[in-house]
């Protein structure tokens, strides 16, 4: 399985390469969402503290849309009968849907470097330790893998490409911004301000900025509660629960859609 995996993520990669345009959206997206907030709005809700507040925010819901890529590549192999071909070789089923979901973790990776190099640029610092820093991309990418599975399972349940392009952003944008990742969840109103509080964007955007030992503005009303105390748990929890339920119900689609 492993070794059918790999070979399936570097057939995914090679796409890549051979399709530049599509590294470019990882990597280009996440530029644009970074000087838009940190500059044009930025100037109104915090100027330099906001834009260390926001980097975390950014990163997280970076590898989040990214899992999109995983949509409508499974999509588009359904529509073009790649799928039916890999159900006729003698690999695991599992490697089909492991090797794109391991694919794409790599262009989170790229992307997440990209995103780095311009916070520096825009005077984002890391202000904890090494090892925090570390543990702080590990449970972003472990968020983003898991992310990936439930893009897969999105990109099984689409009847065509189109559809999986619609369905597997159109969730990500409430999911996104009712969130603490660019704003502080507490001036959200009414059920808004706990669906904000317990949304895993808030608790790995929130575990990043406690872990890179980033402050908030002094404007914005500091979180309160048990995620805001227990972030890192909570986030590495979130993910954890999304791959136990994503993984296996991805993998009953791929087996009721090969069988076809």
């Amino acid at each position: 399985m492993f070794r059918d995996s790999a070979i399936v993520a570097y057939r995914n990669l090679l796409t890549i390469l051979r399709v530049p345009t599509l590294l470019v959206t990882a990597t280009i997206q996440p530029l644009m969402f970074v000087f838009v907030f940190a500059y044009i709005f930025g100037a109104s809700l915090g100027g330099d503290q906001y834009r260390e507040f926001l980097l975390a925010g950014i990163f997280t819901q970076t590898v989040a849309f990214n899992a999109a890529f995983t949509t409508v590549g499974l999509a588009g192999d359904l529509q073009k009968g790649i799928i039916d071909r890999m159900r006729a070789l003698p690999m695991s089923r599992l490697a089909v849907l492991m090797g794109r979901t391991l694919s794409d973790l790599v262009v989170n990776v790229l992307s997440l470097i990209v995103m780095v190099v311009c916070g520096l640029i825009v005077g984002w610092r890391i202000n904890g330790s090494f090892g925090d820093a570390m543990l702080a991309f590990g449970v972003i990418l472990l968020f983003a893998f898991a992310m990936s599975w439930v893009g897969a399972l999105t990109g099984l349940l689409s009847p065509t490409v189109e559809v999986a392009q619609s369905a597997g952003l159109i969730w990500l944008f409430p999911l996104t911004f009712i969130s603490s990742a660019f704003i502080s969840g507490e001036t959200l109103p009414g059920p808004l301000k706990t669906i904000a509080e317990w949304n895993p964007i808030t608790a790995v955007s929130t575990a990043g900025r406690q872990l890179f030992d980033n402050s908030s503005p002094p404007t914005f009303i500091p979180a309160t509660g048990w995620v805001a105390d227990n972030a890192v748990l909570y986030s590495i929890g979130c993910s954890l629960a999304i791959l136990a339920v994503a993984m296996p119900l991805a993998l009953l689609r791929y087996r009721k859609v090969a069988s076809r």
